[in-house]
């Protein structure tokens, strides 16, 4: 029986929709420093002479940026509109791959619409301690791998799990640690809902972690894990807490345990409902956050095993806020909202508009959908734009090493919307390093001469010149005397070196 007919599909276009636009568009921010980058880079080769490691090298285990600059070759769609359509396609397929969860776990209809309601308003909710949203602002690979994983799941659930391994060996080639924890959660679902209980528990505790764990290594692409750490990475990955969990704050220890023990009361209250397969879908979930989380705490305590944090195991928790809000905002319907026009219409209200404006404060100075060939009022964008449409595609570009974190700047990429070379930051560089150790030396040298950006007289930036090669500048306005400046706004001025 088809499940999409026409009025299941017009509601979930409905709510991604409502999705997208609480959620907000920023196309080129934070991660899209690589992803869009390495897109833009595949389409014109001649973009990036300097820096193309610090975004290739980190997707050689993905399809993500091949599979969409073949899409955009075939279809002549430029850029911005493609990654436009696929984020919005990403938020529908996730809605409409969480219908089929809901309706095996829910007969109320109301129940699972009030599920998609909730997950599509979270959207943007912050997974604890892991610099995280359940779906990012901009285009992300991590969105269809969960795509993938959630249909996974509905198959595994409907007893067709055939249906799982193309998916999941999709999901893992798009994203590979996304891929690799919905294996894991697909293999205990799998367990949970076709064994007995006492026979299910004693062989997950039973069986060594080391059988888990080395396992999971014959997926791995990266050969480095098995390298002492430099102290480069090590300099590099003191830039991210949250890959410190024993470093946590409370409520980051309260995010990551708080929805294991939700599901622990959601499993015991369906049983006595007599809900089974309810009860067994929230017992997989509990299961996979203790195996996890304790793979995480073993991989993430030892000094000696600091290397495996780059492995980011406690990004498990993206599955677990996904299944929660689904399964929060369905008991809800059941018990709350009901078919009461009143409480949805207010429901949606509070929901939705707390998280379009927690959204408003993170990108204040940028508007909400950056929607392509609509001019930004933003000054960063405003500079971005102007080096993209006026400077050649061979130039080399020096700027704060901190300016994702700048007034106004909302931690949008200059390789991504510049489309041109940098020396290499000092936010989002981290992460590649974090992933491509090999490049720590590169990195560490081109940060170390930048170190004191903001008293840069003329005498500095010509010995980035000599020593780096690079020939432009982006400096604040007014600019440093004796550099040759092309254009400027009442922020920024952008610049060649003499």
């Amino acid at each position: 029986m088809n499940i999409f007919r026409g009025r299941v599909l017009g509601l979930l276009f409905a709510f991604s929709i409502l999705a997208f636009l609480v959620t907000g568009y920023h196309p080129g921010a934070e991660d899209d420093t690589v992803y869009v980058t390495a897109v833009k880079a595949d389409l014109n080769p001649a973009l990036y002479p300097h820096d193309s490691d610090f975004f290739k090298l980190q997707l050689r285990s993905s399809i993500f940026n091949p599979a969409m600059s073949a899409f955009i070759r075939t279809t002549h769609i430029p850029v911005s509109w493609a990654e436009l359509l696929w984020q919005f396609l990403s938020i529908f397929l996730i809605l409409a791959a969480s219908w089929t969860i809901l309706r095996q776990l829910f007969e109320e209809e109301i129940a699972r619409w009030a599920g998609i309601a909730m997950l599509a308003a979270m959207c943007t909710l912050p997974v604890a301690g892991t610099a995280l949203y359940i779906v990012d602002q901009y285009l992300h690979p991590r969105a269809l791998a969960a795509a993938l994983i959630l249909f996974s799941v509905s198959g595994i659930m409907a007893g067709r799990r055939w249906v799982a391994f193309p998916l999941l060996a999709t999901a893992f080639v798009v994203h590979p640690l996304m891929g690799a924890l919905g294996v894991s959660f697909c293999c205990i679902l799998t367990l949970t809902l076709h064994e007995p209980l006492q026979v299910r528990l004693r062989e997950l505790w039973e069986r060594p972690v080391a059988e888990y764990t080395t396992s999971a290594f014959i997926f791995l692409p990266f050969g480095w894990l098995i390298e002492p750490p430099s102290p480069i990475w090590l300099k590099a990955m003191a830039t991210r807490h949250w890959f410190r969990l024993y470093q946590w704050t409370w409520y980051e220890w309260l995010g990551a345990i708080g929805p294991l023990v939700i599901f622990w009361i959601v499993s015991r209250v369906a049983q006595r409902r007599g809900e089974i397969k309810l009860a067994r879908f929230a017992t997989a979930i509990l299961f996979y956050g203790i195996f996890q989380q304790a793979v995480a705490m073993i991989l993430l305590g030892p000094k000696e095993l600091i290397v495996f944090s780059a492995l980011e195991p406690m990004r498990y928790l993206h599955l677990v806020y996904v299944f929660m809000a689904l399964i929060l905002g369905a008991y809800l319907g059941r018990y709350v909202l009901r078919a009461q026009v009143w409480r949805w219409a207010l429901f949606l209200l509070v929901a939705n508009g707390a998280m379009f404006l927690v959204q408003r404060q993170l990108f204040a100075s940028t508007e909400h959908l950056e929607l392509p060939g609509v001019a930004s009022q933003n000054p960063w964008l405003q500079s971005f734009a102007w080096i993209r449409e006026n400077t050649p595609t061979s130039a080399y570009f020096v700027l704060d090493p901190n300016y994702m974190v700048a007034p106004q700047e909302d931690n949008h990429s200059f390789r991504a919307l510049a489309e041109r070379s940098q020396l290499v930051d000092a936010i989002k560089d981290t992460a590649v390093i974090s992933k491509v150790p090999s490049l720590g030396p590169t990195w560490d040298e081109q940060v170390s001469a930048q170190a004191g950006w903001t008293h840069f007289k003329l005498a500095d930036f010509e010995r980035l010149k000599s020593g780096f090669g690079v020939n432009w500048a982006l400096v604040s306005y007014p600019a440093t005397a004796g550099l040759d400046c092309h254009w400027h706004n009442d922020l920024l001025a952008v610049c060649q070196i003499p």
